[in-house]
């Protein structure tokens, strides 16, 4: 057995691991694009990933989640000829057609026939797993099963356990994916692996201490007060699927407890609006509410409370890209205060940057980041 690593091993995008159990059978965890000055190569950037691998040894694809920087190549690894089974949960295997569509749509081709083609062959090679279950994976002589467990980070988020069996003895292997803090709001808190004997473990944040969920609600409270009292408006980029469903979440919450207290001058908090602009987002957490069924304890009793956490009277959602330019000019020439959460995440595309032209020039714009900024993407650079 041997663990190469092709990814997110200098830099934290572009997801792929090789678990290689002999010179012609592996199985990759996670085929992600990388992103910012991570990407790989210029032969990526022109659209064409290049694998240091043979693509013929590989057995299986486990996928720990889908975000882009975990499957954006899978599209590439299907068109270099894999045709093995893809195994992920249940919940990532709903969300994962939504992603490599709009992944294909923007870097491949907006051709919707073969992008139908490509999503109805990814389908059939879908494997759904449920949690804490073992499973064996074909055509290795019984040398590899599989487990996933919850990992807390996004929906159907996992990380995977592969127990590996050379020569009568087990050699349980880890794989974290990205991990969710333990109060993530919407999702259970990851438990941890019975054992390990090799622990692969993702380290995005491993170099800070994050504030307590408590004390995130609060900044997020006040910097709203602070940008509603300049009459202003918070541009919050977020990745589609995670962020943007953990903010709408956070934000309900707070217009909850805080109803028609004033948020500033002329506001209350009930009258807040929040908009949602994108459609990818919106079909997302669409995906969200459906399988509440995974949702923790808390998320659950405010449904069985009859609140709606992420589909509440304050927002609004727009959908198509005639709608978008009417409220990125509307932004701009009023000044009714208003909090927009739009994507990419690293505003390297979509339409966060439209509303960033717009008004970021505005002294009472505030932008506020909820998520990781890598290396040479604008979103780094705005930080900055």
């Amino acid at each position: 057995m041997e663990i190469v690593h092709h990814g997110a091993v200098d830099g934290v995008t572009g997801s792929c691991h090789e678990l290689r159990l002999s010179a012609a059978h592996s199985v990759l965890v996670d085929c992600g694009q990388f992103q910012g000055t991570e990407r790989a190569s210029a032969a990526e950037a022109d659209g064409v990933a290049q694998f240091p691998f043979p693509v013929d040894a590989i057995q299986a694809l486990l996928v720990t989640h889908c975000h882009i920087d975990h499957v954006g190549r899978i599209p590439h690894l299907i068109a270099a000829g894999f045709r093995g089974p893809i195994y992920c949960s249940e919940a990532t295997a709903e969300l994962l057609p939504l992603v490599l569509d709009d992944a294909l749509r923007i870097g491949v081709t907006r051709d919707r026939s073969l992008i139908k083609t490509f999503l109805r062959r990814v389908e059939s090679q879908l494997h759904p797993l449920p949690y804490d279950t073992w499973r064996e994976v074909p055509g290795l002589d019984g040398k590899l099963n599989i487990r996933l467990q919850r990992a807390g980070h996004i929906l159907g988020s996992a990380y995977i356990e592969c127990r590996v069996r050379e020569k009568g003895v087990n050699t349980t292997v880890v794989f974290s994916g990205d991990l969710g803090a333990p109060a993530t709001p919407l999702l259970p808190p990851p438990q941890p692996p019975e054992s390990a004997d090799i622990l692969i473990l993702e380290s995005t944040y491993g170099d800070r201490l994050h504030e307590a969920r408590e004390q995130r609600h609060e900044r997020l409270r006040e910097v709203v007060e602070r940008c509603f009292e300049n009459r202003g408006v918070i541009l919050i980029p977020a990745f589609s699927i995670g962020r943007t469903q953990e903010l709408l979440y956070e934000l309900e919450g707070i217009i909850h407890r805080q109803g028609s207290r004033l948020a500033a001058r002329g506001v209350a908090w009930d009258e807040v609006e929040v908009i949602l602009d994108s459609p990818l987002a919106a079909r997302f957490t669409a995906s969200y509410r459906k399988l509440s069924r995974l949702w923790d304890n808390e998320a659950r009793s405010r449904i069985a409370d009859g609140r709606h956490p992420l589909d509440f009277e304050q927002l609004t959602t727009i959908d198509s890209h005639h709608d978008h330019l009417q409220a990125v000019d509307y932004l701009r020439s009023h000044d009714r205060p208003r909090i927009v959460i739009a994507a990419s995440g690293m505003c390297a595309g979509g339409r966060i940057v439209n509303h960033l032209k717009a008004l970021l020039g505005d002294v009472r714009t505030d932008v506020l980041f909820a998520g990781y900024q890598a290396r040479g993407t604008p979103g780094r650079d705005i930080q900055r």
